[in-house]
């Protein structure tokens, strides 16, 4: 270890920065935020420090440095452009024994600066030794998508029940228990969903008792996005790798399966057409039982669980059973295949509306607002609409639409099966037989289809022949 990491206190301590640029802008802000009173020697300044300078929040001496300038100083960085004054900075603090710094410049400091992750008061700091600067901001980076903003408001909860937990629990192993049953449960999940009055009267019930478990576990309603693991949010991969139990569609990808715990249970309660592997009364149920075992269950859906995923009618449920839940939104099929096909779903020159529709069949016919359907100028989505297809078809026609409209057809988008077939309204449901498509796919009509060719980003296919498809004559031609 060649550095030991510290955390300096800078309450209204003076520090010094030599320099005026952008760098030495950022290394006082630094230290402005620690806490520290700032001064800045440099003949001129930046934009952003004279803006600083201005409003009283930094001392500024418009001059080279002087070695007096180190007098009183509690830590000090050295940020300008030429070498022999940062050297020179350097050798008189270490001369003083003052800790020193020196951008850009490892050899010549007495302490470095790491790359900081800022939850106050949780502070997480990530360092190369000076070696890669860049590596550890990446490190840093990926450490942001695990730790969550809120984790401030967490430790801060914690640290207003400190004393009283120590009287309540004098027992130091009890204690430590009680406080990770707390900080990796439901006290937390509410804390990071804004709930903090609930997190602490939850807090202070569970210290009365004694105890930091709850008998009742809590359901994470999760949207697993349209199939590209990368869509997937930060809170949803948080909650994903905590869940005790996952409850999971069809449409949930193996690659976003597989990062969730690998202990965890799993239970498949997938949808196809006249084979539903569970009652939809059956899987509201099995979520209740789990989360009253006391578990941490995450129904995982794909999609977004609002867009026709049956989120609603889940939790309806949780809430007249208590049970405790979090809704995690998801991308949602139509704006992540669109996405992925070059197709946006709106655009000033062709399209100022857009409409999701299912195109689920139900007692063999499509009960939908036709009318409304074939206005001019509005994208049309449809979800699940592949048996429907010549349904589909034919009453837009029947109520206005050209048969010649641009369509496209979008089979599991955003994943490395990509296929997107380009025809028309009136050509779909051959379009569909010649290719053989496949749910899941997503049907999207519209003027803005017109748009793949030149907007098209996505090619996960390119060595494979026949990944687009296309058929611009009307059915029946």
């Amino acid at each position: 270890m060649d550095f030991l990491p510290v955390f300096f206190t800078l309450k209204d301590q003076p520090c010094l920065v030599v320099g005026g640029g952008a760098v030495a802008a950022r290394k006082a802000g630094l230290l402005s935020r620690a806490g520290g009173r700032v001064r800045v020697v440099a003949p001129e300044l930046g934009a952003t420090l004279a803006e600083r300078a201005a409003r009283g929040e930094i001392e500024h001496r418009a001059r080279t440095f002087e070695a007096g300038d180190l007098d009183g100083m509690r830590l000090v960085i050295a940020a300008t452009d030429d070498r022999d004054i940062n050297a020179e900075v350097s050798r008189l603090a270490q001369a003083r024994g003052i800790p020193v710094n020196v951008v850009d410049d490892p050899a010549l400091c007495s302490f470095i600066m790491p790359s900081i992750l800022d939850r106050s008061p949780v502070m997480i700091a990530v360092s190369s030794g000076g070696t890669s600067p860049v590596l550890a901001r990446q490190l840093r980076s990926r450490l942001e998508s695990l730790i969550p903003s809120a984790y401030g408001r967490l430790a801060q909860l914690a640290e207003d029940y400190r004393e009283a937990a120590k009287e309540r629990l004098p027992d130091e192993a009890q204690r430590r228990r009680f406080w990770e049953d707390l900080l990796q449960g439901p006290v937390s999940e509410m804390v990071f969903a804004g709930r903090d009055a609930e997190a602490r009267e939850a807090l202070e019930a569970a210290l009365a008792a004694g105890h930091g478990a709850s008998e009742t576990g809590e359901v994470y309603l999760v949207g697993a996005g349209p199939g590209d693991p990368d869509l997937l949010t930060f809170r949803a991969v948080r909650l994903m790798q905590q869940a005790d139990v996952v409850v999971y569609d069809r449409l949930v990808s193996q690659p976003i399966l597989d990062m969730t715990r690998r202990d965890a249970e799993r239970y498949y309660v997938g949808k196809e057409k006249d084979n539903h592997a569970v009652p939809q009364e059956g899987i509201n149920q099995l979520l209740v039982d789990f989360a009253k075992q006391g578990k941490r269950v995450l129904r995982l859906k794909g999609g977004d669980p609002f867009i026709f995923g049956r989120g609603g009618e889940e939790i309806e449920t949780l809430a007249q059973e208590g049970i405790p839940f979090q809704v995690v939104p998801g991308i949602t099929a139509a704006a992540g295949c669109a996405s992925y096909s070059g197709i946006p779903l709106t655009h000033r020159d062709y399209a100022q509306s857009c409409t999701f529709v299912t195109g689920h069949l139900k007692d063999g016919s499509l009960d939908l607002n036709w009318p409304a359907l074939a206005q001019p100028r509005q994208t049309v989505v449809f979800y699940m609409g592949l048996t429907g297809i010549s349904v589909i078809s034919e009453q837009l026609i029947r109520h206005g639409v050209s048969p010649d409209m641009p369509a496209a057809l979008v089979e599991q988008g955003t994943t490395p099966n990509q296929r997107v077939l380009v025809g028309t309204v009136g050509s779909l449901p051959r379009l569909v037989e010649e290719a053989g498509v496949r749910a899941p796919t997503l049907t999207i009509v519209g003027e803005v289809v017109q748009l793949h060719d030149k907007l098209d980003w996505y090619h996960p296919q390119e060595h494979v022949p026949g990944t687009v498809f296309r058929s611009n004559s009307p059915a029946g031609e």
